[in-house]
């Protein structure tokens, strides 16, 4: 419904408007210099100028056939750069624990881990710290020390805790 308001609107005294710009006057051309006009009277008294001037010489424009331009634009510093900085690492290894349904992940570059991993390996610190050390970590997962202490350091895994109603007025769960 719109397209047919919008378009009454645009074809509105159209011929009219058509009309009017038609017949407005065109722009003159820019005024010369009166040194250019001297010259200019001056040529035109001589024909074969005005013949040179309108012919195409064959000679110039087979010239200008054959030039070909290939260009590359140069390669910025910033891709050079950043080409260098994100290489691959070269090494991986096998996720650990595949009972967490890692079907996306095949493979873990060396030096860092996955959420669950991640996840694993801070609950069994917090669980059992005398076996699951800083260096049995690092070992363990081919991570290096200073990450395994500021994660260690850090984060912590998420725990729940359920108080027991120490009164009868409290709220008992159902």
């Amino acid at each position: 419904m719109g397209a047919l308001v919008i378009r009454g609107i645009r074809n509105f005294n159209l011929e009219n408007r058509a009309e009017r710009e038609i017949s407005k006057m065109k722009p003159s051309v820019a005024p010369r210099h009166p040194s250019t006009n001297s010259l200019l009277r001056e040529q035109i008294i001589y024909p074969e100028v005005k013949g040179e001037i309108a012919r195409k010489d064959e000679k110039l424009l087979s010239f200008l056939k054959d030039v070909y331009v290939d260009s590359k634009d140069p390669v910025s510093s910033l891709q050079v750069k950043a080409a260098e900085t994100c290489q691959e690492p070269k090494e991986f290894r096998l996720p650990k624990d595949h009972h967490f349904d890692m079907i996306n992940i095949k493979s873990i570059p060396k030096g860092k881990i996955s959420i669950v991993e991640a996840l694993t390996l801070l609950n069994n610190h917090k669980l059992f710290p005398e076996t699951w050390t800083a260096e049995k970590i690092m070992q363990e997962y081919q991570l290096e020390q200073k990450d395994v202490n500021s994660l260690l350091k850090y984060f912590v895994t998420f725990e729940v805790e359920i108080f027991p109603p120490e009164d009868k007025k409290a709220i008992r769960s159902k």
